[in-house]
Parts: C-alpha cells; structure tokens; sequence
C-alpha cells in the first residue's frame, strides 16, 4: 500500500477537487497553493513563517505607503485620478448580502487597491480591479492574505485580465480562433466591423465575473485558469464558447455591431461547470485539427 506524505495528500486532494470544484471549507487554503502564496512541497511549519513573512512584508509597504503619500499626492497627478477613480469605483458596489448584511470593509479595500496600484508597476489600476479584489477579500480572513493572494494570482494567469499587457493578446487571439474553427461566422462579424470582437474587452479586463450566477461559480472558473489545465490561456476559450452562445442569434436576426455587444453583455447567471465543459470541448477539437502555429503556440 503506498503511504502519502500530507504534501502529496494535499496535491491528491486538490487533484480530485479540480473534477468537481473545490469546496468552501477548503477553498481558502487551496487558493494560497494554486497562486504561488505557499509552495506545494512546503511543511505546515514552513507554511506559518511564509506567512508570517508575506504579513511582515504587507505591513512593510503599508508604511512606505503612508510616507510617501504626501509626495503623490503633490506631484502625481495619475495618482490623484487613480484614487478618485478607485473611490468611485468602490462607492459602487454593493457591499451586503439578500439579507443586508454586510459583505466586505469598502475602507480596507481601498487601502488595498491603492497600495496595489503604488507598488505594482506592471498592472496599473483598471475598472474591474476593485470587483476582482472584492472576491478575494470574500475569500480570506487578513488584508495581507488579500493583497498577495490578488498579485499571485495577476501573475500566475500571465496578467491576461490587464488591459495594457494580455487583453489585447486575449483579443488577438479570439479573433484568430474564430477564423480557424467558424469561419463563416468570423466573416460575419467582420462584416459589421473590424472592432465588433475587441469591443468584447471587458470579459477580460473583469475576468468574466459579471458572467455568473455566484461568486462560486466565477471561483470556480478562476481556479481552472490557474491550474493551466487543460492549457495555457484557457480563458480565450471561454470566451469563445460564451460567443458561440449569441452565434445563432447574431446570424438570424443579423445583428448590428452594437447588438451584438450587448447580447454578449448580456450573457450573465452562467454556469461555471457548463462553460468550461463547453471551452474544454473546443480544445479538444482544436487538438485534433491542424491549428495555425500561432493558436498552437498559444494554447499549446
């Protein structure tokens, strides 16, 4: 009988889960792996000090933060519409439950987002940064849990969810996908503009959230992409197959480029386990057909 170490449990366990999502109970924990927050191979011991660390270190840039506020504040002007923007943006969101309870701290979840903005030069703030970390903020219990949890995870899924680095690569790559596998439906769209596809930016600046019926079910989608099963940049598969859903809609009615774009936004209370089944379902046939290089490159 073969013994398993609690590392290798852990790695089992989550294995199964990936068929059938994760549960909540374990969810918190299982994130902080998927991330990069704590390594695979590490021990429980190693996994407190990393956190006593990451906690040290969030605290670090929080005071860094406040002594040099007073210096953005007078001489960055992009800081000062960053933060009116992550204010409003914050402002907006519904923050209880059906029953009115409250959800999240909207002031913890600001500091969050500004510190967020200040020390990371790759992923400037964009609308849809305050919804993301409002999930992770759902999902754990400390603010430095947040913080880490939201960079890891930017990182590891490539930052396809930032405007200025992979959504217009995510883009690009969409429209190549539907020349290969629907041609005639790719015609079509250009036919009512060459921007009707990039119009469909948001999915991925919001990383598809306003899509679902839950907050589990946009959980369950982000913890696919960041497993990089079944392939890297899967996410452009799901967008794929979200159109694939107006397909039938956009021929018969030939719809204009703007309604197109709003029955794609209008593509919402999906469920998670359904589209991914259906993106699943188109990597496996573009596997099977002699995908151009680029699409192989990308996705394979």
């Amino acid at each position: 009988m073969t013994t398993l170490s609690p590392e290798n449990s852990l790695s089992a366990r989550w294995s199964a889960s990936f068929i059938l999502g994760l549960h909540p109970f374990v969810r918190t924990e299982a994130w902080k792996f998927l991330t990069g927050y704590y390594s695979w191979q590490s021990s429980q011991d190693e996994r407190l000090t990393v956190d006593s660390t990451r906690r040290k270190n969030y605290e670090a840039l929080c005071e860094m933060y406040e002594k040099i506020q007073p210096l953005l504040e007078n001489l960055h002007r992009n800081f000062m519409e960053t933060r009116n923007n992550i204010a409003y943006d914050i402002q907006k969101l519904y923050d209880k439950d059906h029953l009115g309870n409250v959800l999240i701290d909207k002031k913890r979840l600001e500091k969050i987002l500004l510190l967020s903005y200040v020390c990371n030069t790759q992923a400037e703030y964009q609308q849809g940064f305050h919804e993301m970390v409002m999930l992770f903020q759902l999902m754990v219990e400390h603010d430095h849990e947040t913080f880490w949890l939201f960079q890891f995870f930017l990182q590891k899924t490539e930052h396809s969810c930032v405007i200025n680095i992979g959504v217009g690569k995510n883009l690009d790559m969409l429209n190549d996908l539907i020349d290969f596998l629907d041609p005639m439906f790719a015609e079509h769209l250009r036919g009512k503009g060459a921007g009707t596809v990039r119009s469909l930016f948001l999915w991925f600046c919001f990383c598809f959230q306003r899509a679902f019926k839950s907050f589990e079910d946009v959980w369950r989608l982000w913890e696919v992409l960041l497993t990089g099963k079944p392939c890297r940049n899967f996410q452009v598969l799901v967008a794929y197959s979200m159109l694939q859903m107006v397909r039938e809609q956009v021929l018969q009615e030939s719809m204009t480029r703007d309604d197109i774009i709003l029955a794609c936004n209008n593509l919402i209370d999906l469920d998670a386990d359904v589209l991914i089944s259906a993106a699943c379902l188109i990597y496996a046939e573009l596997i099977q057909r002699d995908a151009p290089q680029p699409l192989k490159d990308f996705f394979l």
